[in-house]
């Protein structure tokens, strides 16, 4: 899953919930001309407070060089990044499948054990699956699953990540920022 030298990295943005952000934080990665793997965004834990989740592949001296640009950003709080040694994170996959197909497969109930998948919809026409997990193994239930029976539809979301630090570092930062003004007033 690596081209080259480059490494996996996931790049956590915190910033306020502003239009076109999302534009501007592309284009730095444009400009650097890495592709964006995986992107997820949604609230974070403090109130007010989105959190963009980044998935690319760069040499370190280059994500660090992202990451200090996005930073400098107006609307950005805090970028960070991180390797997955740092991050307990997360797919979902979600599978479409003929239903004549898929119950005339054998070891049907075996194969949802198997990769730890469950039925979200069954009718006459299609059974939908959910594969919750990281991009090795939702991949793999899909090379199965298309050479068993084959994928009506496949879609598969960004990866979401927590650091697996005690608190958010956002929350140091910005613990940090209002003591200094509590002790400047």
């Amino acid at each position: 899953m690596s081209e080259n030298n480059k490494k996996l990295f996931t790049v956590i943005i915190f910033s306020e919930n502003t239009v076109g952000l999302l534009n501007q934080i592309t284009i730095i990665f444009t400009r650097r001309q890495l592709n964006i793997e995986t992107l997820s965004v949604s609230p974070s834990a403090i109130a007010g407070v989105h959190k963009f989740t980044i998935t690319t592949f760069a040499d370190e001296v280059t994500i660090e060089k992202i990451v200090k640009q996005i930073d400098k950003r107006v609307d950005i709080l805090k970028a960070y990044y991180n390797t997955d040694e740092d991050l307990v994170y997360q797919e979902i996959a979600l599978y479409k499948l003929c239903t004549e197909l898929f119950v005339k497969m054998g070891g049907v109930e075996d194969l949802i054990r198997k990769y730890d998948a469950r039925v979200l919809d069954i009718n006459e026409s299609c059974v939908v699956l959910e594969k919750n997990g990281h991009y090795e193994e939702t991949q793999a239930l899909f090379r199965e699953l298309s050479e068993r029976i084959g994928v009506l539809q496949f879609i598969r979301s960004g990866r979401i990540a927590i650091t697996k630090s005690k608190v958010e570092r956002l929350s140091d930062m910005l613990a940090a920022v209002e003591e200094r003004i509590r002790k400047k007033n």
